[in-house]
């Protein structure tokens, strides 16, 4: 005899697939925002994952105490989830800008409290069922709802719901989707529910919260962000790569890129002029030049100084970085409308991948990425990287890789340098002060040893001939140190590069 779903059973796997979703929600969203202000995306993302699948792990073996009431406490507990899991990014948020110090602890706190109440559902949910559904069914079925939202949610977080929504109000639009559950679960239930009252007033209570939230989500990120970064910010967008977020104050505009200052307005025209000069002026004639990363545009404003220029070629990863740069008035202006040029080809892609894939030689290559903070980034510093690069390489080829302080981080800046000598290429390092960043470090790589310039482009606010030797002369303290060769396999740079800052910025 064919069994045909009641309607209470067809609503509580519904809310089966909506309670899945919601739990990744949370779940992803914490390890994002982990990996955001703590870097090392890589170990944020495995530590917050394993203590939320603990956390369920003690939710489930904790709901055999629940025997009685059932139907009662599943609304209760999804009201919980829905209040603590929808709010979980904006109580992040917050806490990062206005207690840093407790970032930490409140991010496992809510990861474990979270995990272990989502813990509680499923078992919940399968013990109501199995009033009328066999167990050998009732099994199938909901593992195959849950294991559906789960699915759903994995692809619509980074493709649709954190470039659409944001961060913030993707919790809460989810926290919603969990009141919504208990919602449903306190109609489909009110016949044997005690103190319905008290469960109305409850369920409307946070519903309504979640609601005042969703309004003011863009309220509730501006008073973390403008805390944060000091200056008003005049811009912010996530990006399903990073968080963007431009300010502007007394040092002009500044921008930053998962919390990490990426320029400001004041000096950028140091640091991009060390950058792209000493290769462009050192090879003579470039006429096809590519960049690595600097979606701001600033180093392709350098690049286009040179009359002998006929192509550039900027590969950006983020399509945000590059649309920003060239519709937004006062940072178009930053990079006298260097994204505008008709010498120019934006291509949105992975460098690594692009190197893989491409044929065409450079006569320079600039390499504009930030710093290895993560081992996304620092598969960028490898081996692996600098070898595609060299293949890409002119016969008189020269590329340049920006760095990282060789006076702070001493062994990570001798460390790329060591990696780029060990694929061949000769490494001829050099440093430039820039004071929103302090001493700053660059690497010249080609097949024979860098020349110092003898012309430079007029019009530079920084770089000079006399000075241009200066550049290549390390003092006793940013001297050269054993650092290593960084490989796909081990990732040393990102580790050496987290322990040298951490000294400064605990």
């Amino acid at each position: 005899m064919l069994h045909h779903p009641r309607p209470v059973e067809v609503a509580l796997l519904a809310s089966v697939f909506v309670v899945a979703a919601c739990g990744l929600v949370y779940e992803l969203a914490a390890a994002a925002l982990a990996s955001y202000v703590l870097g090392d995306s890589v170990l944020q993302f495995s530590t917050v994952i394993g203590t939320y699948l603990f956390a369920m792990g003690l939710g489930s073996w904790a709901s055999r105490h629940f025997s009685r009431q059932l139907p009662a406490h599943f609304l209760r507990i999804e009201l919980l989830i829905a209040l603590i899991g929808g709010g979980l990014p904006a109580l992040l948020f917050l806490a990062n800008a206005w207690a840093p110090g407790s970032f930490r602890v409140l991010l496992y706190g809510l990861v474990l409290l979270v995990g272990a109440l989502v813990g509680l559902e499923i078992p919940l949910v399968m013990r109501i069922l199995r009033r009328d559904v066999a167990l050998k069914d009732l099994v199938s079925q909901v593992l195959t709802f849950d294991y559906l939202g789960a699915l759903a949610v994995s692809v619509a977080f980074p493709l649709l719901l954190v470039p659409k929504l944001g961060l913030v109000r993707t919790g809460l639009l989810f926290g919603l989707m969990n009141a919504v559950v208990a919602l449903w679960a306190l109609w489909l239930f009110r016949h044997e529910l005690p103190r319905l009252r008290a469960h109305v007033l409850a369920s409307v209570g946070v519903l309504g919260l979640l609601l005042g939230g969703l309004v003011g989500a863009d309220a509730i990120t501006t008073l973390a962000e403008d805390r944060l970064y000091e200056d008003r910010v005049v811009f912010a967008k996530t990006s399903p790569w990073q968080r963007i977020v431009v300010t502007h104050g007394r040092a002009g505009h500044r921008l930053f890129l998962n919390g990490n200052l990426q320029f400001a307005e004041r000096d950028e025209y140091r640091y991009h002029e060390a950058l792209v000069h000493p290769a462009m002026a050192g090879h003579g004639a470039p006429r096809k030049v590519a960049v690595l990363g600097g979606g701001d545009g600033m180093a392709v404003r350098e690049i286009l100084r040179y009359p002998s220029v006929e192509s550039v070629t900027l590969v950006e990863l983020d399509p945000e970085m590059t649309r920003l740069f060239a519709t937004h008035g006062v940072l178009s202006r930053l990079n006298a409308g260097a994204l505008a040029s008709p010498k120019l080809t934006v291509v949105h892609a992975d460098a690594f991948k692009w190197l893989q894939e491409g044929t065409e030689f450079f006569d320079v290559i600039v390499v504009d990425f930030p710093d290895p903070t993560n081992f996304s980034i620092g598969k960028l510093y490898t081996g692996a990287f600098y070898a595609l690069l060299e293949q890409r390489l002119s016969a008189s080829g020269i590329a340049v890789v920006q760095t990282t302080s060789p006076l702070v981080a001493r062994q990570s800046f001798w460390t790329v340098v060591d990696t780029i000598d060990s694929v061949g290429l000769t490494a001829t390092p050099y440093h430039a002060h820039v004071p929103s960043f302090g001493e700053w470090g660059f690497v010249l790589a080609g097949r024979r040893p860098a020349r110092v310039p003898e012309a430079l482009p007029t019009g530079l606010r920084f770089l000079d001939l006399p000075m241009l030797p200066q550049l290549f002369d390390f003092p006793r303290d940013m001297a050269r140190v054993p650092g290593g060769v960084n490989r796909l396999s081990n990732q040393i740079l990102v580790t050496t590069y987290e322990r040298e800052w951490g000294k400064v910025h605990p």
